[in-house]
């Protein structure tokens, strides 16, 4: 199957979760600066969820990128993390308004945490599909950040009951982590990451 109907419900489904986290940045009714206030734990969780999605929707395309075609494994695999970042404005949304509590900051990491969890399953649906000497899997063998990332959220999510804000400071840090994008893609399809077994 061609991946262009994956790649375009993909991209869809990313512009609804973004324009429904913006939603919730409603507009006060006083006038001056100081209303703005009561704003701003919104607006930065609001911020950091938008920065999230957008390195999710950046590797996500440079990953369907090296892809050639699809087959069913990979449309599910696709719907798996589709779903956990559907969660991101519920989860975006209950920080804002629940700014240091502990169980808001804690779902947010377990949102957090499945959806890196979800995109190296969708990796490996693609590698299956490609074979072991793919683009696809010669640029994934080396995942020290996803280790990483899944590692602090693991952390992050049972400190959110002692220190909320320790989670919140984990949860930025693997933000910055990714900010750069993941250039192993292009490096694989460039011919810079030679071919060859384990």
């Amino acid at each position: 199957m061609t991946k262009s109907r994956l790649e375009a419900f993909s991209d869809g489904v990313v512009a609804i979760i973004i324009t429904i986290m913006v939603l919730e940045l409603r507009a006060p009714h006083g006038t001056s600066l100081a209303a703005l206030r009561p704003l701003v734990p919104v607006f930065f969780s609001y911020l950091l969820s938008f920065v999230y999605v957008g390195i999710y929707w950046n590797n996500h395309h440079h990953l369907l990128h090296a892809a050639r075609e699809v087959n069913g494994w990979i449309l599910w695999a696709n719907l798996h993390l589709l779903f956990w970042l559907s969660l991101f404005p519920f989860a975006t949304a209950w920080v804002g308004e629940n700014p240091g509590e502990p169980g808001p900051a804690a779902y947010y990491g377990f949102v957090l945490l499945m959806a890196s969890v979800a995109y190296p399953i969708l990796e490996r649906a693609l590698i299956a599909h490609h074979g072991r000497d793919s683009a696809i899997e010669r640029a994934l063998r080396h995942n020290r950040r996803e280790w990483i990332s899944m590692t602090a959220y693991a952390v992050a999510i049972p400190i959110a009951f002692v220190a909320p804000w320790v989670s919140h400071v984990l949860y930025v840090a693997v933000a910055l982590l990714w900010f750069m994008p993941d250039r192993r893609i292009e490096a694989a399809l460039a011919g810079r990451i030679p071919g060859g077994g384990h």
